[in-house]
This record gives structure tokens, sequence and C-alpha cells, in this order.
């Protein structure tokens, strides 16, 4: 073979290799194109949450600042997408107080929810014993007087988007449903006795 062939094939190959990286880079920039447009005419609106009611079994402080806590809550998730489904994967419950975790986490079964649905979920939640820090004791003493206790649903997961047959990646899910429950302020301790069921009906902050 001559050094003139081998010029010629080689420069057959570099030419052919542009063809292709030109056809995989047009085919890429036209499927994010196709995705884009589908996002910007479907508009996916992330899911609307709802605490519907919480029932306080136990709510107790320890002289020790050990806090245990026995809730079971009812909240409600709607897509309001006409067009969109929403696949819920791996969601986590649990309840913090003054931004700490006072329960561990409860873990929902994986769902799909079709256009316009609605899924209402009754987890159990349950601390045993958790240790708090001493400011947030005093936090609950002081709340304690008011008769008044602020606690806070968190919903942590992942989500997906399902359109037709087109499935998205993972969406981190970030819900926060407020609960004012009330408590005894006469009590020496922050102690529920019998079950205590409060209706809520409170909207939920949502980021995804």
């Amino acid at each position: 073979m001559t050094a003139k062939e081998c010029g010629r094939i080689h420069h057959h190959r570099k030419k052919l290799c542009r063809r292709l990286l030109a056809s995989l880079l047009g085919f890429s920039v036209l499927a994010l194109f196709l995705i884009l447009l589908v996002y910007l005419i479907l508009r996916p609106t992330k899911p609307h949450f709802i605490l519907q009611d919480a029932t306080v079994y136990a709510f107790n402080l320890s002289p020790a600042n050990l806090l245990t806590t026995s809730l079971q809550v009812t909240f409600s998730s709607r897509n309001p997408n006409e067009r969109i489904g929403i696949y819920y994967d791996k969601i986590e419950v649990y309840a913090s107080y003054h931004s700490q975790q006072i329960t561990p986490p409860t873990l929902l079964p994986s769902s799909y929810q079709g256009h316009e649905d609605t899924t209402v979920w009754s987890p159990n939640l349950n601390g045993n014993s958790v240790p708090v820090a001493p400011y947030l004791a005093a936090a609950l003493k002081q709340d304690r007087l008011t008769g008044t206790e602020l606690i806070n649903v968190r919903v942590e997961g992942r989500i997906r988007w399902k359109v037709g047959t087109f499935i998205s990646g993972k969406y981190h899910l970030h819900v926060n449903c407020p609960a004012y429950v009330n408590f005894d302020s006469n009590s020496n301790s922050v102690v529920v006795g019998p079950p205590i069921n409060y209706q809520l009906l409170k909207n939920c902050h949502v980021d995804v």
C-alpha cells in the first residue's frame, strides 16, 4: 500500500468520525429540545400536600430532657397536573420540633399518582426517650405556659414525572406541614394521657 493510499484511508476515517460525531451531537440537541418543548407545554406543577389531622398519644418530656413522642398523622397529596403522573419513590415522614428531629423516619410505600389523583397516608410517628438540647427543653417549657406546641411533620423523598411513556429523572421532595396542638398549661411536664385528635386541614410547604 502506497503512502498516497494510506493518506486517503486516514482522511476517509477522519471524515467518517466527524460525520458520526456531528450526527450524535445533532441527535442530543434534538432530544434536549424535545424534552424542553414538552416541559414548556405541559409545565409540571408540584403536588399539593394538606395535613388533615393528628392524633397525639404521648408528648412527654422527662426531667433528664428526654422526649417521648407518639402520634399518628393523616395527610394527603394531590397531583394537580392534567397530563403528568407522579411516581413517589422512598418517601419518609418524621416529626420535628424547633428544627430538631424528634422521631425516626417512617418509610411510606412507593406509589404512583395519576392525573389529578389524590393519595392519603396515615403513618405513625414514634420517638422513645429522644435526647433534646437544653434550649429545646426550655422552649418546650415556655410553650407549655401558652398551652400550644408547634410540631412540624416533614416529608422527604424523591419523585419522578411521567408523561406518556417518558419518565423523568428523580427530583428531591421536601414537605413541611405545621401542626399546632394544645396541651394543659398547668401540667408540670408536657404529658398527654388519653389520645387527642386535632382536625387541622393545614396546607404544607412543598419544595421540589
